[in-house]
């Protein structure tokens, strides 16, 4: 017996890349996706539902949530790669990148980071991370 409904389509890489951003954004500000919700007057599932890239953003929706997360539009499609074959790389560095940066321990490192003052502490620090994220086989040279 076949079913009748049509099979699931996987989301699209740019609609994933861009509802990631959304998340990002909005995790930035302390917002709940019910509070982006209520500033679109839309229901906290489709807000879910654009950030899991389930559902495509229209442009005027997007322009609407740049609006309330107080950012300019381009912000959901900087550091964006075009899905031909040369970049898949690079688009999937890009979504490990975001997905780190949306995550509890990503906006945490973040937040830090902003508040140190000293331009000299934030290179050393920089510094330091870099040099501990390197190849192990590096450091034995």
């Amino acid at each position: 017996m076949s079913s009748s409904l049509p099979a699931r389509k996987k989301p699209d890489p740019i609609d994933s890349d861009v509802g990631r951003k959304i998340r990002m954004q909005r995790l930035l500000l302390h917002m709940s996706q019910t509070d982006l919700a209520q500033a679109l007057d839309i229901t906290y599932q489709q807000v879910q539902k654009y950030e899991n890239g389930r559902t495509r953003v229209s442009a005027s929706r997007l322009q609407a949530i740049a609006n309330a997360l107080e950012v300019p539009l381009a912000t959901f499609f900087e550091n964006s790669s075009t899905r031909d074959d040369s970049s898949g790389a690079r688009l999937d560095t890009g979504r490990s990148l975001a997905e780190f940066v949306a995550s509890p321990m990503g906006l945490a490192l973040n937040r830090a980071f902003a508040r140190i003052t000293d331009a000299e502490v934030r290179r050393a620090f920089l510094g330091l991370v870099t040099r501990v994220a390197e190849p192990e086989r590096k450091h034995k040279q």
